[in-house]
């Protein structure tokens, strides 16, 4: 009954608060509509308020817009009156910066920018004069100003380009041809660029406004100037190499070092050279290896040394024809000159001339030095033609080092003229042609030269001849163009056909093996010709001994300077055919005892039984002492006669006396030992004169190098 009632309150309890908070809202609600009504009266009253008011400024608003309109209109008629008065003012602005031109000012600031500028004016004045007021004074006006704006930036183009263009210092371009050589490390060479960055930047800004103004005459003024500074460049350096290299120091250079000389048959002395450290130290060293490779070769084969040689009258009658190894540096030096110069002119041009015309440009450029070089070389060539034609043959050993060269220079040559017309770059083929035909007609000729050689006249002691030392001393020079002489070699059929019976694949090989081809052919008729000529000796000692040592010298100088190598790729028995030869003269040369044995050969006609009893007859006396006359006289002669003989190879001298002993001794020992011992003359000594090892010592006098 208590729950129930508690249960009841709580009911009736929340109930009241329920009504309560109902009670509450709804007059909150009443609130809020008094509230809603109060605002829309408000909206509804400033609405009706701005509509009186647009009503009131709208007429305003349009009045103020269409007075604006009026004023920009204004605004803009007065800066287009200004901007067209501005041009029937502008003749007389700019007339004087016009007419100082764009060089400095009085003082001393650059009025290039300035220039431009009223440049542009005048541009833009023209341009609506044309087409606004085509019959205008003024037109005609700002027309000359502009033409005469436009004539003094060619002149300013021309001045500065004349004023800061000098040619290459002869030293600076030795220094920069000899870099690529030198590796001793010192500084850096100078560069070839001959204008400030600041000058190409003036260049560059003036040749814009006049490409962008069609104004290029200024690239035939570059062009023409920078090929005078170009030819100038190079006829310095031409003048500096001949007041440098006028001078004989009888074959030594600057540092007193014996210098190469040629050595077939137009022997000449280097002149003294004066050049720039880096290109003296490349040419001195260089001189200097091939002078000792070639006086090792000389001295250690034939006894000959490098010394000054008077020149013939028919040779100094032909002076002018020689090209020396100066002369043909010299050249050289002016090829790669020349490269260096044209691949800064490529440089410069950058910028200054438009792409377009960077190839005519620089056509006109190098057109003219190319042809200097094109024709000194074309002489080089004509002069060794000449030389040539006189069996003059060390010509060829100048024309390979500048084929060698050329051939090198040649990507370079093509890479920059890359663009030119093909009669420009065809030059340096045409050159490259005349170059190869003149070494092909050499190597050809020496052949026949030896095959025809007139010389009749032998070394009597029957040493080395002459030819041989010339020809194989010209054969080991052409070991340093192996490559060059084989591009000449391969357009020669029989060459060719030698070649593919050897079938190397290995284009080095290739290579060597023409050469190898080609010395088997110049040997194999020297070898000829001299066989011939050995036959005008009476003797048939001297001859063999001629045979013998020039064959061994042939063999030995093939051998020492790696051409055996060579002929091997193609003759694979060249060596051993040599020493076949070798042994056939030495054996030719035991002939020359036949006199001697006749007097030793065995006594047939006295009984061994007298001999034994030591009874002798007086036939059999008289015929030992004959033998023993006989004998001491031809051996005294034979000694005679070969001490003057010479064999300048040590081994081969000594092999020959070796060969000598052991053909005689054993021979005269048995005839002594048998004959000396008998009373067959009351004065023994009067022919029992040497003994066998007298004989010995006689043998070893002959071929006396002193003698």
């Amino acid at each position: 009954m208590n729950e129930s009632s508690e249960r009841k309150f709580e009911i009736e309890t929340k109930l009241e608060k329920e009504l309560g908070n109902l009670n509450l809202l709804k007059e909150r609600v009443s609130k809020s509509n008094q509230l809603t009504k109060g605002i829309t009266n408000i909206l509804s009253s400033f609405e009706h308020r701005l509509a009186r008011l647009e009503e009131t400024i709208l007429p305003v608003y349009n009045e103020t817009g269409n007075l604006q309109r009026q004023q920009e209109n204004v605004e803009r008629t007065l800066v287009a009156l200004e901007h067209v008065i501005s041009f029937y003012s502008v003749s007389q602005e700019v007339e004087p910066i016009i007419r100082m031109g764009p060089g400095p000012s009085q003082n001393g600031i650059p009025s290039l920018e300035p220039f431009l500028k009223a440049m542009d004016r005048l541009q833009s004045a023209q341009e609506y004069f044309e087409k606004n007021n085509p019959q205008s004074v003024e037109l005609e006006n700002v027309t000359t100003l502009f033409t005469s704006g436009g004539d003094a930036l060619n002149r300013e183009f021309k001045d500065i380009l004349v004023r800061h263009s000098k040619s290459v210092p002869p030293i600076t371009l030795l220094d920069l041809v000899a870099a690529d050589e030198d590796t001793s490390g010192e500084d850096a060479p100078p560069s070839l660029s001959p204008f400030p960055d600041n000058v190409i930047q003036e260049l560059v800004h003036i040749a814009d406004w006049l490409i962008a103004h069609n104004r290029d005459d200024y690239m035939n003024t570059y062009a023409k100037h920078r090929a005078g500074v170009l030819m100038k460049s190079l006829t310095n350096l031409r003048e500096q190499q001949k007041t440098h290299s006028g001078g004989s120091t009888h074959g030594l250079n600057t540092a007193g070092s014996p210098m190469l000389r040629q050595k077939f048959q137009n022997r000449h002395e280097t002149p003294n050279r004066r050049a720039s450290r880096r290109l003296q130290h490349v040419l001195e060293k260089k001189a200097n290896k091939m002078f000792l490779k070639a006086s090792q070769t000389l001295e250690q084969s034939t006894g000959l040394t490098f010394g000054p040689r008077r020149a013939s009258s028919h040779f100094a009658e032909q002076r002018e024809d020689v090209v020396d190894d100066v002369e043909m540096e010299n050249y050289l030096v002016c090829v790669m000159a020349l490269q260096r110069l044209m691949q800064s002119e490529r440089v410069l041009m950058a910028g200054i001339i438009p792409l377009s015309h960077q190839p005519h440009v620089f056509e006109t450029i190098v057109s003219e030095a190319i042809d200097s070089i094109v024709q000194e070389g074309e002489n080089i060539a004509v002069r060794a033609k000449r030389c040539i034609n006189r069996q003059e043959y060390g010509a060829v050993l100048v024309i390979f080092p500048i084929l060698k060269h050329l051939l090198t220079l040649r990507p370079e040559f093509e890479k920059i003229l890359e663009g030119c017309e093909y009669n420009v770059r065809s030059k340096f083929n045409s050159l490259l042609n005349t170059l190869h035909s003149t070494g092909a007609k050499a190597l050809e000729d020496l052949i026949e030269s030896i095959r025809a050689d007139p010389s009749a006249q032998l070394p009597k002691d029957g040493t080395v001849h002459e030819l041989t030392s010339n020809v194989l001393v010209f054969l080991e020079q052409l070991l340093d163009y192996a490559d060059t002489i084989a591009g000449v070699l391969e357009k020669e059929p029989a060459y060719m056909a030698a070649l593919h019976h050897a079938g190397l694949a290995n284009r080095t090989e290739r290579a060597r093996a023409l050469l190898g081809i080609y010395v088997k052919k110049v040997v194999s008729q020297l070898n000829t010709t001299l066989l011939s000529k050995s036959d005008l000796y009476g003797d048939v000692a001297v001859r063999s001994v001629f045979r013998l040592n020039n064959n061994h010298y042939v063999l030995k100088a093939l051998q020492r300077s790696g051409l055996s190598e060579l002929v091997q790729l193609t003759e694979v028995d060249c060596q051993q055919l040599y020493h076949d030869m070798i042994q056939q003269h030495k054996k030719d040369y035991t002939q020359s005892w036949s006199r001697v044995l006749n007097y030793i050969s065995t006594v047939d006609d006295i009984p061994p039984s007298v001999l034994q009893s030591g009874k002798l007859r007086d036939r059999d006396r008289n015929t030992i002492k004959e033998k023993f006359a006989g004998f001491n006289k031809e051996m005294e002669e034979m000694a005679r006669v070969q001490r003057g003989y010479s064999i300048p190879d040590v081994e081969l001298r000594e092999s020959l006396k070796r060969d000598n002993k052991e053909y005689i001794l054993p021979k005269y020992n048995a005839f002594y030992e048998k004959y000396a011992g008998l009373q067959f003359t009351k004065n023994p000594e009067k022919y029992v004169k040497y003994t066998g090892v007298q004989v010995s010592a006689m043998i070893d006098r002959f071929f006396d190098v002193a003698a």
